[in-house]
Order: C-alpha cells, then sequence, then structure tokens
C-alpha cells in the first residue's frame, strides 16, 4: 500500500492510539502477553504518510523447550489477519505485515512461523507463498447460537446422556478459588504435555485472563475434584474457545470433556453471541477423534488454511513438496 509505513512495538506504553475492538490483536492481550514468561508480543502498526492509523497486527514470539533436539527454539504465532481501518485498506495492507512479520521474525531466529484462524481461506494466498510459507488444509469448526438454543441442535438421545451426568453430580462453572485455579492449570499442563503443536504459556497468562472482562474460565467438577475445563474469549458476537483439557481416562464415564463444551455452548448462549468457534480442533487428517467429538454438538465445519514457514530451508522446502496441492 502506497505512503504506509509499518512500526513494531514491544512495549505496551509505546503503542500509538489503534482501534482496540478486537482481542486478539488489542492492547489487553498485548499487556497480558508481555506480563507471561517465555512469551514476547510484537504490535505491528501500520500508519500512512500523515502517521494516521490504518491497521495493526499482534504477533507471539514463543520460547520452548524440549527434551529432544532442538531443545530450545521459538516459534512465531499469529491468530487472524489483524485490525483495519476498512476491508479495502486490509487487502492492501496485510500482504505487506505479512512480509514485515516474516522479516522481524526470521531476524530473531524464529524456527516455525504460523498464521492461523484467518476469515477467509484464500486471504493472502499468493502473498503467503511469495514469503516462503506452506498452506496446511485445516478445518474450524463453528456452532450457531442465534437461531436456535443449543439444546435444539442435539440428537435426542447425545442431549439425555449429557442431562444424567448432572443427576450423576458433575458440574460446571466459572473458577471460583485460587485451588480451584491451580488444579485447572495442572490439568491443562498434564492434557497437552506429550501434544508437539500445542503451546500451553505459563501460569500467568491465565491469571491475567481471569482478570479481563472479555475472557471466561469454566471448570467442571466432579465431587469436589476439577476433571475438565476450558478459556473462553468474547470478541464482538462472537465466542471463541481457546483452551480446553479434561480427564478423559479416569473419569470417562462422567465425560468431563462434553460437559465442558456443553456448558461452553450454554454460557456463551446466554450471553447472546452468535457463534461459539472452535479455534482448536485438531490435526487435519481423516477419522480426527477432537473434531468428530466437536461435530456431535451440531456444529458446522468449514475449510481453511493454516499457513507454516520454517526458517531452515531445506525442512520448508520438504513440506512444501509434502504438502503440495
Amino acid at each position: 500500500m502506497e505512503n504506509a509505513r509499518i512500526a513494531v512495538y514491544t512495549h505496551l506504553e509505546d503503542i500509538p492510539a489503534i482501534e482496540d475492538r478486537l482481542f486478539f490483536h488489542g492492547k489487553e492481550l498485548f499487556g497480558i502477553l508481555s506480563s507471561t514468561p517465555g512469551c514476547t508480543p510484537y504490535m505491528f502498526v501500520a500508519t500512512d504518510g500523515e502517521g494516521h492509523w490504518l491497521g495493526h497486527l499482534l504477533a507471539t514470539l514463543n520460547r520452548r523447550g524440549r527434551l529432544l533436539p532442538p531443545y530450545l527454539y521459538t516459534t512465531g504465532n499469529v491468530l487472524g489477519e489483524g485490525c483495519y481501518r476498512d476491508e479495502v485498506t486490509r487487502d492492501a495492507l496485510f500482504p505487506e505485515l505479512i512480509h514485515a512479520v516474516t522479516r522481524h521474525f526470521t531476524r530473531r531466529l524464529c524456527l516455525v512461523i504460523e498464521f492461523s484462524q484467518l476469515s477467509k481461506k484464500m486471504l493472502g494466498y499468493r502473498h503467503f507463498r511469495r514469503n516462503g510459507y506452506v498452506p496446511v488444509n485445516w478445518q474450524n469448526i463453528h456452532n450457531s447460537l442465534h437461531s436456535k438454543a443449543p439444546a435444539e441442535r442435539l440428537d435426542p438421545t447425545f442431549l439425555r446422556r449429557l442431562e444424567s451426568r448432572y443427576q450423576m453430580g458433575v458440574e460446571t462453572h466459572e473458577i471460583s478459588s485460587e485451588k480451584e485455579f491451580d488444579a485447572f492449570y495442572t490439568l491443562l499442563r498434564n492434557y497437552y504435555r506429550m501434544k508437539f503443536q500445542r503451546f500451553i504459556p505459563k501460569k500467568e497468562f491465565f491469571r491475567a485472563l481471569l482478570s479481563s472482562d472479555r475472557c471466561r474460565i469454566l471448570t467442571t467438577r466432579y465431587k469436589g475434584r476439577v476433571i475438565g475445563g476450558c478459556a473462553i474469549v468474547y470478541e464482538g458476537d462472537d465466542a471463541y474457545l481457546w483452551y480446553a483439557a479434561s480427564r478423559r481416562k479416569t473419569y470417562r464415564r462422567q465425560m468431563p470433556r462434553a460437559m465442558t463444551v456443553w456448558y461452553a455452548l450454554n454460557h456463551s448462549h446466554a450471553m447472546g453471541k452468535s457463534h461459539l468457534r472452535f479455534m482448536h480442533v485438531g490435526l487435519p487428517v481423516i477419522g480426527e477423534p477432537t473434531r468428530d467429538f466437536l461435530l456431535e454438538f451440531g456444529g458446522k465445519p468449514t475449510s481453511t488454511y493454516r499457513w507454516f514457514r520454517c526458517s531452515i530451508g531445506w525442512v520448508n522446502r520438504l513440506l512444501r513438496w509434502f504438502f503440495q496441492e
């Protein structure tokens, strides 16, 4: 975009006046990430020749460690395409922000950069390609809440199974104590311990989410023990189920994962949201259990891309060959 200038900010107090309507690209999340060990947020702000705001994008550099090589490395993540003055500005400016993020993170020896949760499948397609990204076919799932109550979209047999768990003593509600918060975080860490792709921030991140008016953390309990939980973000007319975990083996009969999702749907519907969007629905493989499980609640799958770029040239070329269309 002509005369557009892109500046990168690493401190909250330095970020100029921007439209803060999107949580995933706003100052609030930037501040939360800044106070989380292992996370470094970067706000890319685009302005015109007179210094007027055109758009901005929040990207995060996450420091990670593994027992196998590479032992320590960083990954870059961008959720969505950012916030812009209008759609025309977005289409013109987003390619420049892709290039800016790629160049900035590559200089910081970022191993893998990932763009996900884009609003349109083909948004920025040729510009991602031009910057060396690999498109991976993915699926998103969302449940509509505006025309029917969640119970009206469920199979009656499945609904009866859920309702019987309430009679069994299973309950879900917002976190109400420090002990419950600690149990939720321990459950979350253990649930994703062996999952390579997911990055779980430190406890400070979720503690900050608790104090936000735009976030809720829910826990499912049975006989006083936390057996499931999730973190939800509210942005505009939609709710986003961001993180979720459960004790699927020990408490399988109590259906902790299903009860957590079921409460999240009803909670979002009661708040007047139009959709509940699941941000992580498992890997894009046939028979993925997480995706099949979420579709039982009457959700709608949509095809999309996630874009990945590895800084190791031969690995990136191998990925491009493997995921060629």
